[in-house]
């Protein structure tokens, strides 16, 4: 009897004691994290409240208990107590796929994410769950997640690992790409190989996706470079605001800040996860590099760009940079910032990407 059957009789037979204790195990955690007083073993994470970063602090929490290494990413296969229970039991639990499923769909192309620079498909979630397809969606994780393989260091290299990956799911075209940040860049030489290779893209959109700022056009640089030195002056005045008054607060409340550091030190990074966490690292640092050495391609086909509506470091005129890259070119805007539009203020994203694939799905 499985745990879900036992549930629903009010028993738990002898072979499924392993299952409750998993269970009795979770459920205190899943509350301190998303500070509930009860959560059902059914409860669906991100339905009461549950986000990427409550997910890493979840993971954290469960890897210290369990003394096991584990992604966060794992609350994607299983976003309840009672199916995190069921995938803890198994020794293949720690198999790490490029391939994560997001959402599950009923139409016959999936649709492929690509994170950037130090993300992960858990980040890109809720996103994907947002968008009303029917397709089923699949974030990539970067080569190097998984503290085993080796990171990748450029682009190239990255399109043709995921390429493998996405094959193994979709064969032959069309396919549908989706990328942001870095992970635009990855989707356009992906799709650049999927092209030479004489296959169809029915899509390629770029979530604020831009190339290192050598590749810019000079004016969009030097734009981009006075900008991010006024960000720099002012980034500067906040932290210098920021120390004194720390400073104010230290001396007027001394034992405070002691008792205050002391909790600090008690519940620092838990021993266990730490190989992972290294792994991210890694990761990112190959990613920074790789950006500063791809150069993107005239690309022949059609790019869908959605921009920050925010200013942040990246350039304010897509146009400007890839209207000269690609065939055809549509450029719209979503509220936030680089990281916002994508963590916090992603509903107007989703509903883009939907229309977006809708087209797409109507042209096959």
């Amino acid at each position: 009897m499985n745990p879900e059957r036992a549930l629903s009789n009010g028993s738990w037979p002898a072979d499924d004691r392993h299952s409750v204790s998993i269970i009795e195990m979770l459920t205190p955690i899943w509350q301190r994290v998303l500070r509930r007083p009860s959560i059902g073993v059914k409860d669906d994470f991100f339905e009461i409240g549950g986000d990427p970063s409550l997910a890493r602090e979840l993971f954290i929490e469960i890897s210290r208990v369990c003394g096991r290494d584990l992604s966060s990413t794992m609350i994607c296969q299983a976003p309840t107590i009672l199916t995190l229970a069921a995938l803890l039991e198994k020794p293949a639990v720690l198999r790490w796929s490029p391939l994560v499923l997001l959402k599950a769909g009923t139409e016959q192309q999936p649709v492929f994410l690509a994170y950037g620079i130090g993300g992960s498909s858990v980040d890109f979630i809720q996103l994907a769950r947002s968008i009303p397809t029917a397709h089923p969606i699949y974030g990539i994780e970067a080569k190097g997640m998984d503290g085993v393989s080796e990171p990748l260091e450029h682009v190239e290299d990255m399109a043709e690992f995921n390429l493998d990956a996405i094959r193994r799911v979709q064969p032959h075209g069309p396919y549908l790409l989706i990328g942001y940040s870095l992970g635009g860049l990855v989707m356009l030489e992906m799709a650049q190989r999927l092209l030479e290779a004489g296959e169809n893209v029915g899509l390629l959109a770029l979530l604020d996706s831009y190339p290192h700022i050598r590749y810019l056009p000079l004016g969009e640089c030097m734009r981009l470079m006075a900008r991010r030195a006024i960000r720099r002056v002012n980034d500067v005045r906040r932290v210098l605001m920021r120390d004194t008054i720390s400073e104010i607060v230290r001396r007027r409340r001394p034992r405070l800040q002691i008792v205050a550091s002391r909790g600090e030190g008690a519940s620092g990074p838990p021993s266990t996860g730490v190989s992972l966490a290294q792994a991210a690292l890694q990761v990112r640092d190959k990613a920074v590099s790789a950006l500063g050495h791809y150069r993107p391609r005239f690309y022949k086909g059609k790019i869908n760009f959605v921009g920050a509506e925010t200013p942040s470091y990246f350039p304010q005129d897509p146009a400007a940079v890839w209207g000269h890259l690609a065939a055809e070119l549509e450029v719209e805007t979503a509220p936030g910032n680089h990281v916002g539009m994508i963590a916090t203020q992603f509903e107007t994203v989703a509903s883009l990407l939907a229309r977006y694939l809708a087209e797409a799905s109507s042209s096959m």
